[in-house]
C-alpha cells in the first residue's frame, strides 16, 4: 500500500474522457464500497445508499438527461476562478479558468448563449465504464444538528474514503455535483426507481483515462495561512514550524 500522504496528495479530478471498455476489476469495486461503509458518520446512523451504474444502457440514459443552465453556480462559480497561472498561485484557492467550458466563464449567460438553453448531462458524465451515485435517506438525520450540518459531513467523510481507495487502486475519479440538482432529479428519479426518501448528494465517475490528462498547477494555501495556535493570529512560520504571535 502506497504511504497515506503520497495518496492524499496524488488525489485528484480527472476531468477527461475514461476507456467505457476498460472495466474496473471486481476486487477493485468491492474494495472501494469496503472503504465508502467504513466512513465515519454521525451517530454512526450510516445515512447513504451507493448505486453502482456500470450498464451501458443506463449510463446512456443519465447522460441524455436535459438540464436547464445555473446562474447561481455559474455566479458562484465566476468568483472562484483564476485567468491565468500566475494568478492561480497568487490566490492558492479556486481553479483555472481553462478547466471549465469557455461558456461557463461569464457569471450570467445572455439569451442565445450556449449555455442559455437546456443541454444534456453528456458533457459532465463523459465516457466511463463505471459510475457510483451516493443517495442519502431523508428520514435520517444527526440529532440537533442545524441544516443536518453533521450528515452532510458524513457524506464528506463516505466521498473522501472512496476518492482515497480509488486513487490508492490506480481508479482515476470525478465528483460529479451536476446530478445533485434539482434539474436532474426528475429523470434521475425515474431512471433508478428512487424512493420519495433517498435525495441524490453527489455522483462520482470512475475509470481509467484514455490519454494523460492535461497538467495544471495544483495549488494549496501554506499551513501558515490557516493556522492558529491558541488563539487567532498566532501564526505557524512556514519555514521553522514555530508559532508567531500576531504584531
Amino acid at each position: 500500500m502506497r504511504d497515506i500522504f503520497e495518496i492524499i496528495r496524488a488525489r485528484h479530478s480527472s476531468r477527461v474522457p475514461f476507456d467505457p471498455r476498460r472495466r474496473i476489476p471486481d476486487l477493485d469495486r468491492r474494495l472501494i464500497l469496503e472503504a465508502a461503509r467504513w466512513a465515519p458518520t454521525a451517530h454512526n446512523m450510516q445515512n447513504f445508499e451507493i448505486f453502482v451504474i456500470d450498464d451501458e444502457a443506463i449510463l446512456a440514459a443519465i447522460a441524455a438527461i436535459r438540464v436547464p443552465p445555473s446562474d447561481i453556480f455559474l455566479r458562484e462559480n465566476y468568483d472562484q476562478l483564476s485567468f491565468s497561472e500566475e494568478e492561480l498561485r497568487r490566490r492558492k484557492t479556486g481553479l483555472l479558468a481553462t478547466l471549465f467550458p469557455a461558456a461557463w466563464r461569464t457569471p450570467h449567460p445572455k439569451p442565445g448563449d450556449a449555455l442559455a438553453v437546456q443541454h444534456s448531462l453528456g458533457g459532465t458524465v463523459q465516457p466511463c465504464p463505471m459510475l457510483l451515485i451516493v443517495v442519502t435517506d431523508t428520514r435520517k438525520r444527526a440529532p440537533a444538528s442545524e441544516g443536518d450540518v453533521l450528515g452532510i459531513m458524513s457524506l464528506g467523510c463516505v466521498m473522501q474514503n472512496l476518492w482515497l481507495v480509488a486513487e490508492a487502486l490506480g481508479v482515476s475519479m470525478q465528483i460529479l455535483s451536476a446530478l445533485s440538482g434539482p434539474q436532474a432529479d426528475e429523470g434521475l428519479r425515474r431512471i433508478l426507481d428512487l424512493p420519495a426518501h433517498l435525495k441524490v448528494a453527489f455522483a462520482c465517475r470512475l475509470g481509467y483515462p484514455v490519454a494523460a490528462p492535461e497538467t495544471h498547477p495544483r495549488v494549496r494555501r501554506e499551513v501558515a495561512d490557516f493556522a492558529h495556535h491558541n488563539r487567532y493570529g498566532n501564526r505557524e512560520h512556514p519555514t521553522t514550524g514555530l508559532f508567531l504571535l500576531p504584531a
